[in-house]
């Protein structure tokens, strides 16, 4: 019989990612503890938890982002491991040197991996020695508007402005001439500075409407760096990813590879371990650029989990305890398509207002090659204190036409009553002609809304003299 892997993890999250690593513990046979705030008391994770404990008020800043909360509860329970899913202190290198110090296993990278490809500057110099292909940008952190300006003027507008530290599009600005780079610069800085309590920033060149692709990587500490093949993301708004699918659609074979050398080089090159995503833009040449990486699990790994097999969650807690990558590279040509759709507690007619209550009924989708990561139940009550995401629809098919169409009847069969959510918005989504033709890029979302919002308007019923009423937004 094998040694165990751990003597107990704590989950230091909530939601369906908590549920999530909370199963792939059962099914390693390891103990799980969920850490939960007074506001997910009656979640679905705590109720199927071998063991919870409360680390604090709903304020996140108070339980899911305060580290001595966290660490007392790791320490108090007898946990010797710790996942921290995604989000809140997944990326906090922080914590993992903390976790380090009073012998808990940080179910993750180093510290030192984590902070220097959390830092985007740093992440850039790294890939920059490795030989990945990088946008046209400035090599270090900006120090004043007339530095921005000449690097600019170089480089070529249209640039972005970004935060070196965080995500989630927070610090980023496009500045296409001079004047709005005086603008903008400032303004990016003190977001920045709001967000990430660190205001420095940086420039690459902007590309209009690029593919973002990502592509999924498991490292062990043996040495061992495998490519777990790519995600197409492009459908985003406000920089958050709504749907996503793997493998890339349209995407030729040599890019591919290409993507898969590049970042398994690229995760050698950070002294990477666990799993990890490096993200990238891909022109209409099909020229790819890095972006940033992703020290941490992804919303969307479950298809590439679906392409292929390999349950991430569980090889990031076999990798923490030391065990060997067994995965054989050759074995990871993904079979079918898998298309992933993010379910959130937003209001898409009312410009994707957050929305809370009640779940009133809860029937998630079934048949062949559908999965729901979610945490719900008829009952629960949706707390307005965190992430809006309600669950994640992913369907397997032997191809895309085929994960499309199981992609369409699972949304029809989804039913969350209740609560405000944006299933009805993703059918009308994977139902466009562009998308079905794969079709996509970064931009594609907004261009669908302001499609939907002018058919709404030639729709709505004409009144008095100013051409008629303007129809909600779909």
């Amino acid at each position: 019989m094998s040694e165990p892997l751990f003597r107990k993890v704590l989950i230091a999250n909530r939601g369906e990612i908590a549920l999530r690593i909370l199963r792939a513990c059962r099914d390693l046979d390891v103990p799980a503890v969920v850490a939960y705030s007074d506001a997910d008391r009656d979640s679905l994770a705590v109720r199927l938890a071998d063991e919870a404990v409360c680390i604090g008020p709903a304020a996140v800043a108070r339980s899911y982002n305060n580290i001595p909360a966290i660490i007392s509860a790791a320490l108090v329970t007898g946990c010797d491991a710790l996942h921290p899913g995604y989000g809140f202190l997944a990326e906090n290198a922080y914590l993992a040197e903390i976790c380090g110090q009073v012998g808990v296993t940080f179910i993750g990278p180093r510290p030192e991996v984590i902070e220097r490809m959390g830092n985007k500057a740093e992440a850039r110099r790294v890939m920059r020695e490795a030989g990945v292909p990088l946008l046209p940008g400035t090599e270090g952190v900006l120090q004043n508007l007339g530095e921005a300006r000449q690097a600019a003027r170089r480089i070529g507008f249209p640039v972005i402005i970004k935060a070196t530290a965080g995500g989630g599009g927070r610090g980023m600005r496009v500045a296409r001439n001079d004047t709005e780079l005086t603008r903008l610069l400032p303004l990016a800085q003190a977001e920045a500075e709001t967000a990430f309590g660190n205001g420095d920033v940086y420039l690459e060149r902007y590309l209009e409407r690029p593919r973002h692709v990502e592509v999924q990587v498991l490292a062990d500490h043996h040495g061992h760096v495998i490519a777990l093949g790519e995600r197409d993301c492009s459908l985003q708004r406000r920089h958050q990813k709504v749907i996503e699918e793997a493998p890339a659609p349209n995407l030729p074979r040599k890019v591919r590879e290409a993507l898969l050398r590049t970042a398994v080089k690229g995760a050698k090159a950070a002294h990477y371990t666990s799993a990890g995503t490096l993200e990238y833009l891909l022109d209409r040449d099909g020229h790819f650029y890095f972006m940033e990486m992703n020290t941490r699990i992804q919303v969307e790994h479950p298809v590439t989990e679906a392409v292929t097999g390999v349950d991430l969650v569980a090889w990031q807690i076999q990798v923490a305890a030391g065990r060997p990558l067994t995965i054989d590279p050759r074995s990871l040509e993904p079979v079918g398509h898998a298309i992933e759709c993010r379910i959130t507690a937003e209001d898409a007619a009312s410009g994707f207002a957050p929305n809370v209550g009640t779940v009133e009924t809860y029937v998630p989708p079934g048949g062949p090659g559908v999965r729901m990561d979610s945490h719900l139940y008829a009952g629960y009550a949706v707390p307005p204190h965190y992430d809006s995401l309600l669950g994640k629809v992913v369907v397997w098919g032997k191809n895309r036409p085929e994960a499309i169409a199981r992609m369409e009847r699972a949304l029809t069969e989804t039913v969350i009553t209740g609560i405000t959510h944006t299933g009805a918005f993703q059918r009308r989504l994977v139902a466009d002609e562009a998308f079905k033709r794969g079709d996509v890029h970064t931009g594609f979302l907004d261009a669908f809304l302001d499609q939907q919002d002018g058919m709404d308007r030639e729709a709505a019923p004409r009144s008095g003299t100013d051409g008629g009423q303007r129809g909600g937004a779909a």
